[in-house]
């Protein structure tokens, strides 16, 4: 019994060899490409001496939010979003909390931002996400669970004040919480020793030193927090510490003025 053998594709033609099914594209030698599509370019392929595959190398950083360039203008990067809870502590102004919220936002976090003075976040929430809902604003105390996951991590602001209370949202896998003190306040010492990460501006003297004595800096380190331009950050984490200066893009520029340490 004749046929086609088991397995085989046999396309069926219509119409003869002249009709508007039989004449059919053809690839190499003549023969049909039945579903394949049209033949695309060829070209030689491309070699390169082993002495120059170093010119191939691309520049491949730190994954998380660029919040600056450190001292030698090289990229510095805050890897917020993580698998297990982290907590920043943050003394110094809103520019720099809301600066870090809108990049925040731009590597795919939702940001929830708690705080008792609404009006300052109004605009940065609305103009955020290109009208999609990535900033949401929520009174102290009435941040409701935000089911964060690795495919939706989140970023909870806490602009509570210089006392803030503790919170009902805490942090967790893919959920940071990064709290915000204009200043030193009673409160503060609690937080930076539970801190992942604490990052200062300018300060007083006396806060400065304060501030030293907590996070274990050097001289060098502490006296500078003092005199820090705006927009200029010392991070710290247990084994690192590194001064960063946050530069604002045109659109953040225009959304948020320029940089300041005062609100």
């Amino acid at each position: 019994m004749g046929g086609t053998p088991p397995g085989a594709f046999a396309p069926v033609r219509r119409g003869g060899a002249s009709g508007g099914h039989g004449d059919r594209r053809t690839g190499r030698g003549g023969k049909p490409r039945f579903g394949f599509g049209l033949v695309g370019p060829r070209r030689e392929r491309h070699a390169v001496p082993v002495d120059q595959l170093g010119a191939l190398a691309l520049p491949v950083g730190d994954d998380g939010v660029v919040v600056g360039v450190d001292a030698e203008g090289r990229p510095a990067v805050l890897g917020i979003n993580r698998p297990t809870a982290y907590d920043v502590t943050l003394i110094g102004g809103l520019w720099t909390a809301q600066v870090l919220a809108l990049r925040a936002a731009a590597t795919g976090a939702r940001i929830a931002v708690e705080t008792g003075r609404a009006q300052v976040w109004t605009a940065l929430a609305q103009a955020a996400g290109g009208g999609q809902p990535c900033i949401a604003l929520h009174d102290v105390g009435r941040v409701p669970p935000q089911g964060a996951s690795a495919g939706s991590p989140v970023v909870v602001i806490r602009d509570c004040g210089m006392r803030p209370p503790r919170g009902r949202v805490v942090s967790g896998p893919w959920q940071s919480v990064v709290t915000l003190l204009p200043y030193l306040s009673p409160v503060a010492p609690r937080l930076l020793e539970k801190s992942s990460l604490v990052g200062v501006q300018r300060v007083s003297p006396d806060e400065a030193a304060r501030i030293g004595r907590i996070m274990g800096l050097q001289q060098a380190e502490w006296e500078a927090l003092s005199t820090l331009a705006d927009g200029v950050t010392l991070w710290c984490t247990p084994g690192d510490r590194q001064f960063v200066m946050t530069q604002a893009t045109d659109a953040e520029t225009g959304l948020l003025g320029g940089a300041r340490r005062m609100d």
